[in-house]
């Protein structure tokens, strides 16, 4: 074939982009430079325009404060699009702002965005849709749960077993995995959101305290566990008293934000369980080895591993720097293409499972 210099410098200028359109944040890593964005996936719309006010940290700062005719939304609910139109603002914002980073113009990207395990047929093309409209050349998918395997350095391509649970704000995935395929795996809607909306609705039922969603979150960082702490910590929350109609303050234990998150933290472990119950002993024996490691924004619960490691009687770990597992791991696809690409999703087949 013919040297085409056009295409030359389409490699050699092209941008390769990985995202993790999470429910709670959005991620973007651009090959050679690393993860350049992570923001909150929030999007404030004027709602008689129809048009974007602010996208990201901007546009959460304003949830709650907004005026009657501006309204703030999270495009993605339970780690699927519920709103298409917003959510390709919402990349097209994103992967402009990668372009602005960029010394000279630059043509249109390739894209691998992760996105849950149990996400239809339906919602896999509305993701790939959005992500084509907002500007991407060329838009890959692969599924979070091996996109975080690969973020976290687990052995995915040899015999031997391994385990990853992704515990993100819409969704938790639970897979195992051997000889670069998916042996078993699991996706629940349970997961970051469920677990503050159980701290909204304990401060509700117990203290006649209505809080919003970004207090909730903080209580959940600040003093959340799923394990006992030493030593046991307090915070005070504001809000307003469902009686009264007043502001007003309480102080809340750890004790207490335990026992609210109680009921999301065992579905998470059962469901970690049935995984286990299903997988071959061979690979049971693998993983008392490796043991089970945890990614996603929901891995940093306080004593969440030390919690699994109890009651499933194996070790438990949380992977380096767990937040961004899933869009490193996307990331990894382009750096050896031709031998990873078997883990893209394709829109056309019926099944999400990839066999060696």
């Amino acid at each position: 074939m013919a040297f085409n210099p056009i295409n030359w410098l389409l490699g050699l200028f092209s941008l390769d982009i990985a995202i993790d359109l999470g429910t709670a944040n959005t991620l973007v890593h651009v090959r050679g430079k690393g993860i350049v964005i992570n923001e909150p996936s929030w999007v404030t719309i004027d709602k008689r325009l129809r048009q974007p006010l602010a996208i990201g940290l901007e546009a959460k700062e304003m949830v709650g404060r907004t005026p009657s005719n501006v309204m703030v939304v999270r495009p993605i609910r339970d780690g699927v699009i519920s709103e298409f139109d917003v959510t390709q603002v919402m990349l097209e914002y994103f992967i402009g702002k990668v372009h602005e980073q960029s010394v000279v113009p630059l043509p249109r990207p390739r894209v691998v965005v992760g996105l849950p395990t149990g996400v239809t047929e339906v919602e896999k093309r509305a993701v790939y849709d959005a992500v084509m409209a907002s500007g991407a050349r060329q838009a890959l998918l692969i599924e979070e749960p091996i996109a975080a395997a690969l973020g976290a350095g687990l052995p995915v391509r040899e015999i031997k077993g391994s385990m990853v649970v992704d515990i993100g704000g819409g969704t938790t995935e639970v897979a195992v995995l051997s000889m670069s395929g998916v042996v078993l795996s699991r996706s629940l809607r349970v997961a970051g959101d469920e677990m503050d909306q159980d701290i909204v609705q304990y401060l509700r039922n117990k203290y006649n305290l209505l809080v919003g969603e970004g207090i909730a979150e903080q209580v959940k960082w600040q003093i959340g566990s799923a394990y006992p702490l030493q030593p046991e910590k307090m915070m005070q929350v504001r809000g307003r008293n469902l009686v009264t109609g007043l502001p007003e303050t309480v102080e809340v234990s750890s004790i207490e934000i335990r026992e609210a998150l109680s009921g999301s933290v065992q579905v998470i472990i059962d469901t970690v369980r049935d995984a286990l119950d299903e997988v071959p002993p061979e690979i049971v024996a693998d993983l008392m080895d490796v043991g089970i490691c945890l990614a996603g924004g929901g891995a940093l619960l306080q004593g969440l591993a030390e919690r699994l490691t109890d009651e499933l009687k194996l070790r438990v770990w949380v992977a380096e720097d767990p937040l961004t597992c899933v869009v490193r791991g996307a990331a990894i696809i382009f750096d050896d293409f031709d031998n990873l690409s078997r883990y893209l999703v394709g829109l056309e087949r019926g099944s999400t499972r990839h066999t060696a």
